[in-house]
């Protein structure tokens, strides 16, 4: 289910492809990073194999867990080798700038977070463990596979965090929306052949539905929801991702809209939502792709 690398496609006439932004945590519904204890836990450097153009390189390392949620959470990421996995797809596809490391961690809380004084990325244990209840809950037929799907989403939303940050890009609107926009680029491009990675859409649509899980451990309500919150509602992140997917493949998923998953009302500006912000990430980001 990795990513093969961004290139320029074409889908109806539209040059696809893209990316994104922001900073601050975004797991977890709305909660915020905490701080990192004190006591410097072991840490695991996992070496991912270096793209062959002299530049940064993005590593992983996994540090200890002692609560049972992050214990199990670590598990869940260490066994999949899914962080693994998803730092070689960026350094085969971004020259970045910095060596990036991309720390899996206990944090005691659902998180996902990208430090811009550290330039790091931290994945932390809880945010899996969170998925992993939430989808059991949902009775979801593969609790594990949904659970990657939406730690894989995660990441590439904190890819965006990482590169508006790196690479000192330029974007309009809301970080946590445009970088919501990068992972569902990311997800939905096709291969050089045309076709979407069906495990990658179910990727996206167990995103869309982590956020509905977090909206329904929250009361479901929008009454107590904090908005002047740097990120949105957290139904209204599931629908978008919702109509990102219908938009990427309209004829494909045309069964979103008669579920009730896409409304009728914005299900027919979701293809040109889609194309627009993917050929508008793709021009920022085209200066930084490795060639081919």
């Amino acid at each position: 289910m990795s990513i093969r690398r961004l290139v320029r496609v074409t889908a109806g006439g539209v040059a696809g492809l893209l990316v994104l932004v922001s900073i601050t945590g975004c797991g977890g519904g709305q909660a915020e990073p905490v701080a990192v204890p004190s006591t410097e836990p072991t840490r695991e450097r996992v070496v991912v194999p270096k793209a062959p153009v002299e530049s940064g390189e993005m590593f992983v390392v996994y540090e200890d867990a002692e609560s049972p949620e992050a214990v199990e959470g670590r598990a869940l990421l260490t066994d999949a080798t899914l962080l693994e996995e998803l730092a070689e797809d960026v350094n085969a596809m971004l020259v970045l700038p910095v060596d990036v490391p991309v720390n899996g961690r206990q944090c005691d809380e659902a998180n996902a977070y990208w430090s811009p004084s550290e330039q790091a990325m931290t994945i932390c244990y809880e945010d899996a463990e969170l998925s992993r209840r939430i989808f059991d809950e949902a009775g979801e037929a593969d609790v594990v596979a949904s659970t990657l799907g939406a730690e894989r989403a995660t990441f590439y939303h904190e890819l965006g965090h990482a590169v508006i940050d790196l690479y000192d890009l330029p974007f309009t609107g809301r970080e946590e929306d445009v970088a919501d926009q990068l992972a569902a680029v990311l997800l939905l491009q096709p291969d050089d052949d045309g076709q979407v990675d069906p495990e990658n859409i179910a990727a996206a649509r167990a995103y869309a539905l982590m956020f509905q899980g977090y909206s329904e451990q929250e009361g479901g309500g929008a009454e107590e929801f904090p908005f002047w919150d740097v990120h949105e509602y957290d139904l209204a992140r599931m629908y978008n991702f919702q109509c990102w997917i219908y938009g990427s493949d309209p004829e494909a998923n045309a069964s979103m809209v008669a579920d009730g998953l896409v409304p009728e009302e914005r299900a027919d500006s979701c293809e040109d939502e889609f194309d627009r912000m993917s050929r508008a990430w793709y021009e920022m980001l085209e200066p930084h792709l490795r060639d081919e």
